[in-house]
This record gives structure tokens, sequence and C-alpha cells, in this order.
């Protein structure tokens, strides 16, 4: 017997299988071939059709069982990941009345501030964990100030993975942790933030029925049977936004265990049961996908801008260079670069840095002393400085770090981005070679299973290595501290 995950994004749709009594991953594919293509109709816009997702969603599922020769009876339950903080909206029948707004569309920035300022960040920040910021319901909130013709007709609003299950289910629901991203949970109170809606004009009744992750969401019916393959009455089990079934696929669930990934930018996920903030802008909170009555498991996410595109900028400006010969130049350079120090935050405005569009510095190059090898291994560990800072953030607001689980796909697999940040925060760095698809596939059988023979799979399956800090701590924290020198004074002059 096998599980299907789906992991809907904005740039392609991907279905996984996993068998279920071993939690072995099968086959992953991805639809389309090229991205998806997403509409500005002005600066700072961003929307998607959610129709197509639920097409590429067909043809996704069809492929995985296909191209893995396995019958789609076997199949028995179904996990779904998304991206996080769309909208989508259906009238009485199920049918889209717009297209999705979707997580990097900027519309609504400005009704978030307005609702932050006049609610009151006690209010905020004690109920919400955030400002209503740029998330669902401000979106919402949009639509009726500028499409009321639409609005009137909204039947229900859904975050993009409750469509998915809407389309295979017939069924409209969402959980607590997809409110939670929507910024439409009240955690002081563990319930729906209708005094939110209220406050935006918005009827609480459009709000869809809560249901509880790990168990029965609905099942499969006749009409996604004929357009997808699967059976008749295959239960949806799970759902999440992207970054906590991220932290899920990566075996991270319990207070100080922390998820994290090194691409073109950085993602800190860090796990903590204590509800108390004081970062209303620099970190956003959701409830895990583990959140319930009797655990009230918060996620602690803070983003990085700057980050791989640092590493890659380089490569793409040095002729011939490999990331390969680039990590093995940068070997050769001893810890703290003799003195360089890069600060990479050349992709735009970084919150944790206030909203500061810094760009990237290198500073303290000597013309008759650093080659290129101290140029890649500043980078790399201008990189890592910045995950430290960030880590720092999150402690300083209540997170506990003990550990941290990356993928095996970024930055965490060059040795020296790995050893400086696991030497500085004092704690190992596991690696996993898996996927969302594929942990939200292996989520699905949590109902059946249970949540300790889920994390056994995983360390089993996917585990590919750990790194251990190192005894030379002193020279990682000297050349820390001399980064965050030229930081602080580059900030200064902002």
């Amino acid at each position: 017997m096998y599980y299907l995950g789906l992991d809907v994004g904005s740039s392609s749709v991907k279905a996984a299988l996993v068998e279920a009594n071993s939690g072995k991953s099968i086959l992953s594919v991805h639809e389309p071939k090229n991205e998806m293509s997403i509409s500005s109709l002005k600066n700072d816009w961003a929307e998607q059709d959610p129709n197509v997702w639920w097409k590429y969603t067909c043809t996704a599922i069809k492929r995985v069982y296909k191209e893995s020769n396995i019958d789609p009876k076997k199949i028995i339950s179904i996990g779904i990941s998304y991206q996080m903080h769309g909208l989508v909206i259906v009238d009485k029948n199920g049918e889209s009345l717009r297209d999705s707004i979707i997580w990097c569309d900027s519309r609504a920035v400005n009704i978030g501030n307005d609702a932050y300022e006049k609610l009151g960040e006690d209010k905020c920040m004690s109920h919400l964990l955030n400002s209503p910021g740029n998330f669902t319901a401000s979106k919402l909130k949009w639509v009726k100030e500028n499409e009321p013709e639409v609005y009137e007709k909204i039947y229900k609003y859904m975050l993009p993975g409750d469509f998915i299950a809407y389309k295979l289910t017939g069924e409209i629901n969402t959980t607590r942790n997809g409110l939670s991203e929507g910024i439409i949970w009240d955690y002081k109170n563990n319930e729906i933030a209708n005094w939110l809606l209220d406050f935006y004009g918005i009827n609480p009744n459009l709000t869809p029925d809560l249901v509880d992750n790990f168990t029965n969401q609905g099942a499969t019916n006749s009409k996604s049977s004929e357009e997808t393959g699967l059976n008749i009455g295959i239960p949806i089990t799970y759902r999440a936004g992207d970054q906590p079934n991220n932290a899920l696929a990566l075996n991270v669930f319990d207070n100080g265990e922390v998820a994290a990934s090194g691409g073109t930018s950085g993602v800190i996920y860090s796990i903590t049961n204590d509800i108390n903030s004081k970062e209303p802008s620099r970190i956003n909170h959701f409830a895990h996908v583990n959140y319930n009555d009797n655990n009230k498991s918060i996620g602690k996410l803070l983003c990085i801008n700057g980050a791989g595109i640092q590493y890659r900028w380089l490569r793409n400006h040095s002729v011939g260079k490999s990331y390969e010969k680039m990590n093995e130049a940068a070997s050769s350079i001893p810890v703290g670069s003799e003195g360089i120090s890069v600060i990479p935050f050349g992709n735009g405005a970084e919150r944790m840095l206030n909203n500061k569009n810094i760009g990237t510095h290198i500073c303290n190059i000597n013309l008759n002393q650093h080659s290129h090898g101290h140029l890649y291994r500043s980078s790399l560990e201008g990189i890592a400085f910045s995950f430290m800072y960030g880590m720092e953030i999150l402690k300083n607001d209540n997170a506990l770090i003990n550990v941290v689980r990356t993928g095996n796909d970024n930055l965490f697999r060059s040795k020296i981005f790995a050893n400086t940040v696991a030497t500085l925060i004092g704690h190992e760095i596991e690696i996993y070679n898996t996927t969302g698809a594929f942990g939200a596939a292996r989520a699905s059988g949590i109902m059946n299973d249970n949540l300790d023979s889920f994390r056994k799979k995983i360390t089993k399956n996917d585990h590919v290595m750990t790194f251990l800090p190192l005894k030379n701590r002193s020279e990682y924290e000297d050349a820390y501290s001399r980064w965050k020198e030229d930081l602080q004074g580059i900030l200064k002059n902002k």
C-alpha cells in the first residue's frame, strides 16, 4: 500500500508516492515541466488561477502512479502541502470567483498595517502573534473594498491547499494551522479570530468548517476519481502550508527543533511552546502541523532574503568556476577569511534588519593578500553569519534551539557553511534527503500509524549526515564578532 503526497507551489505541482509500511520514497514528479505563470496586472500584484493548480494536480497524480507502475487502487491516503498565505474565494457552487491572490502579492500591505495600528500592538501580538500584515485576511479585506460585486458572491474563502482538498472531496473545510497562516487564528483564546474579521467588516460565516490534522478531512469523490484515476473514498488526512510541511518532512515537531533551508533566500523555522512574542514584523508565527488543544506547538519563521543568491552571484562572475571548485578554493583559506567580511544582503529589503535594504558589502579587502578563495570562503561565512544573526533574534524572542535539520539540496551541503553554523550555535545540524511532497505523503499515514513510528521512518530512510560543532569555536566567534561590527557600521549609515 502507498501514501500520496501533493505539493502545490506557485511554480509547479509535485506528486509523490511513499510505501506505507516502510516509509520509503518511491517516486516524485512535477507539473508542468516549465514553471506555471503568475499574472501581475499591476506592480506588486501576483495572481494565479486555482483551476490551473487543479489541472496540473490531476496530471501529476496520473503520472506518478503510471511512471512508478503502481496500481492506483493501492493508494490509501493523501496529504497536501501548499503555498502559504494565498486567498481563494468560491461561490455556492464551489466555482472560483477570481484568480487567487497568492503569497508574493503585496497589495494588502497598507490594509494590514492600518489594522495593526488601530487594533494596537498588545491586542495583535497577544492574540494573533503577528501583525495582520499582508496575509490572507487582509487580502480578503482588499477584495471587499475594491471588488464589492465579487465579495457579495463569496460563499467561502480558502487557503490554496483547502481548494485542492475541495476539488478532491467536494467538501469545503480548513485547519487551524491554515487559518493561522492567514492570520485568522486567535492563539490566546484558541479559536477563530472573528474579532479581526469583524474589524475588517467580513462575515465570519465565510470561514470554512474546521477539521483537525491527522484525521479524515474528506474523501475522494466520483468527480475527482474521473479526473485523477484515483479510487473513490481515499481519505485526505493531512494538509499544511509549505514551510510547516517542510519542517514536518525534516522531522521537526518539538520545542527546540529547527528546520532551515538555504537556497536563493534562507528560512529558519523554529518550534516553540511559548506564545509570547515581541516581534511583530521580523518574525512570523504559525500554528505548527501538530498544533491542537493539548499541544500549542508554534512555528516561529524568520526569512533571510540575501542567502544563496550571494554565492550564486560570485559563481556567475567567476569564469569557469563551479560550486565544487569554489568550495575547494575556499577550503584552503583559514576560518575568518583573514579579515574579509561579506554582508550578503543584496536581495532586497531584509525584514530581520527592520526592512532596511542595505545591499551586499565586501569589507576589508587587502589587494596584496586576498584571493578568489578568500572571497568564496568569506561569502559562505557571511551567509552563515546571517543565519546566526537570525537565530539570535529568534532566541531573544523565546525560541529554544537544540538541533537544526535541513535538506540535502542547499547551502548546508557545504562543509564550510554547515560547520560554521553548527559551531556557532553549539548544536548539531542533521541533513535529510527529502522533499515537501514526500513529507506530505508520509504525514497522511500518521492517522493509521503514529507519530513515533513516522519519525523513526524519516530517520531510517532520509538521514544523510550530521555536522557536529567543531572544537575551535573561538576562531568562529571572533570572525562572527568582526562580521557583526561591520554590519552594525553599515546599518548606522542607513
